[in-house]
């Protein structure tokens, strides 16, 4: 029990415990994180831990993926139609927040 937790990781580290954690090397993407109203945060981290995911979230992580889908597309007709869903699924999440 005297070992630090560093040294614990460090060791598992250079056994190579981490090698294959899907999405190494990678920057971690915390769009869904920041796209949550602050208030709600903590709570929708602890249930997606869970793997149980409120509607409001579901809703959140799907605009988040349409945002970045639209910084994407050329095709103006494309971009509009993924605008439509936007704000389509903006209004459900405001719905199921009671708004």
């Amino acid at each position: 029990m005297s070992r630090s937790v560093d040294q614990i990781i460090r060791e598992a580290i250079d056994r190579g415990e981490f090698d294959n954690l899907p999405g190494k090397g990678k920057p971690i993407d915390l769009t869904d994180y920041f796209s949550t109203p602050e208030e709600l945060r903590m709570a929708y981290s602890v249930l997606k831990s869970a793997g149980i995911l409120p509607t409001e979230a579901q809703y959140l992580s799907e605009i988040a993926e349409l945002e970045e889908r639209l910084r994407e597309a050329r095709d103006e007709t494309e971009r509009a139609a993924i605008r439509a869903e936007i704000v389509q699924k903006r209004l459900r999440y405001d719905i199921a927040r009671g708004r």
